[in-house]
């Protein structure tokens, strides 16, 4: 277990470019009248800057993963005591049930996009599941089940990661274009952005409403991991056995442990959510604590950000980076597609 003299260098770092993304929004709103680049976006633009600058020692590495994972957790956490009910309920089991629709289709064209370009089975089963439900956590996760190689993991997560931000920077432009309304770019942004802290980014400068819906979009469609590796993991035992004339009982089963298919913070965001809607949330505390998550976001978002090396997308290949891509087009199509068919206001 690290220490906390382990973790501290890297958190400072991550708390010193949030502390300077925070001074550039001020700056930009005493200027400009307006802040066009929120902290959360800014966080992750200095990240990316510092990285590409600069590539961290070991020193400095277990502060970053602690800051662009357990800090994040605990924001995900508090940001449940600030989710509407009404959202949940204006939502309906009609978009729960169009969520599943969507990463199942964004799966299937993903799989076939990046066969068509040529890419080998697994490294378009880790682009599928990448695009599709939650990028690197998805591709992390769908790994070992289907015996994934070093080298096809580390080139689905190099490009995934780059284009990311470049997602989170570019979705707001859509509003503006597709006439969208704050609940439904919340929507888009839930089904489109890879991660749940660039679903925070990219919908903050729109609005809270956005920011609500599109945290509870992507966490329900993070949940379609479970289900999904489930799947892929019944298809590749049976594949093997065959390959090895096996019966699917004799066959060795790989898999990954139930807690990750689930993650802690999602039940604890959903707890603190029924909390504050019964009324378990003093008021009082309601702003703090929202402050407070908005915060531990912002140094998440440093840590996103020097975790990603923009070199990476020439190394990743020019199959990888168009399958990702257009597997990322498609899924937005598919995602406007929805709002529209469902009737989203």
């Amino acid at each position: 277990m690290l220490r906390a003299g382990q973790l501290l260098p890297g958190f400072g770092l991550c708390v010193l470019i949030s502390a300077a993304a925070y001074g550039l929004e001020v700056l930009e709103a005493h200027f400009t009248g307006r802040a066009w680049l929120e902290a959360l976006v800014l966080a992750i633009l200095l990240g990316t800057t510092v990285r590409t600058l600069w590539t961290p020692s070991k020193f400095w590495l277990p502060g970053i993963a602690f800051s662009s994972k357990t800090v994040l957790e605990i924001a995900i956490v508090l940001l449940g005591a600030s989710l509407n009910a009404e959202a949940i309920i204006a939502a309906g089991p009609s978009l729960i049930v169009g969520i599943a629709a969507v990463v199942a289709v964004a799966l299937a064209v993903s799989f076939l996009i990046g066969r068509m370009l040529g890419l080998p089975k697994r490294m378009a089963v880790l682009v599928a599941c990448g695009n599709s439900i939650c990028g690197n956590s998805a591709i992390a996760a769908v790994a070992p089940v289907i015996g994934a190689s070093g080298h096809d993991v580390a080139s689905s997560i190099a490009f995934t990661a780059v284009l990311g931000v470049l997602v989170v920077l570019g979705l707001p432009l859509l509003v503006p274009l597709l006439h969208l309304s704050d609940i439904q770019y919340g929507v888009l942004a839930g089904l489109t952005v890879y991660a749940v802290p660039q679903v925070l980014a990219a919908t903050a400068p729109v609005a809270a409403a956005s920011v609500q819906i599109g945290t509870l979009v992507k966490l329900v469609r993070v949940l379609m991991l479970g289900p999904v590796v489930v799947v892929l993991s019944i298809l590749s035992s049976r594949a093997q056995a065959k390959a090895n004339n096996l019966t699917a009982e004799n066959q060795p089963r790989r898999g990954v442990p139930v807690h990750k298919l689930v993650p802690w913070f999602i039940i604890a965001f959903l707890a603190m959510a029924a909390l504050r809607s019964h009324g378990g949330i003093p008021q009082a505390a309601l702003g703090p604590i929202a402050q407070t998550a908005t915060i531990l976001t912002i140094i998440s978002m440093a840590a996103l950000g020097l975790g990603v090396d923009i070199r990476a997308v020439a190394r990743a290949g020019r199959s990888v980076t168009a399958a990702v891509s257009l597997s990322l087009l498609a899924l937005a199509a598919v995602s406007v597609g929805l709002i529209r068919l469902l009737g989203i206001s």
